[in-house]
């Protein structure tokens, strides 16, 4: 099992996300995610809890499932670190990369 908590910045919609590898199939993972955010939550009440990881993951900037439907029916805020987070979780659980945080910090010169 893998758990991510994705602290999006100044909207405080704080959102944790759990991935689990069906158990005979470990590319294809099933995903929990409990967050502030309403366009998220409705996202995934709206798609399937299960993906395989390589649709999700391998695939082009802005493609797969969750930045398809982000797309189409996401208010608009294109840096939003929410998706990329579920896809860096479903990405650790599958194994197609390993568990390392990610950071974006902002600097004052």
């Amino acid at each position: 099992m893998t758990k991510v908590t994705v602290e999006p910045g100044v909207c405080g919609f704080v959102t944790k996300v759990t991935a689990e590898s069906a158990a005979d199939d470990e590319t294809s993972v099933k995903v929990q995610v409990a967050s502030g955010c309403e366009a998220v939550r409705r996202m995934m009440e709206e798609l399937p809890d299960t993906f395989d990881a390589y649709e999700v993951c391998l695939v082009k900037p802005g493609k797969g499932p969750l930045y398809e439907y982000a797309s189409e029916k996401f208010p608009i805020h294109a840096g939003c670190p929410v998706i990329s987070g579920i896809c860096k979780c479903i990405e650790a659980q599958a194994g197609l990369a390993l568990k390392k945080d990610a950071v974006i910090r902002f600097e004052d010169e």
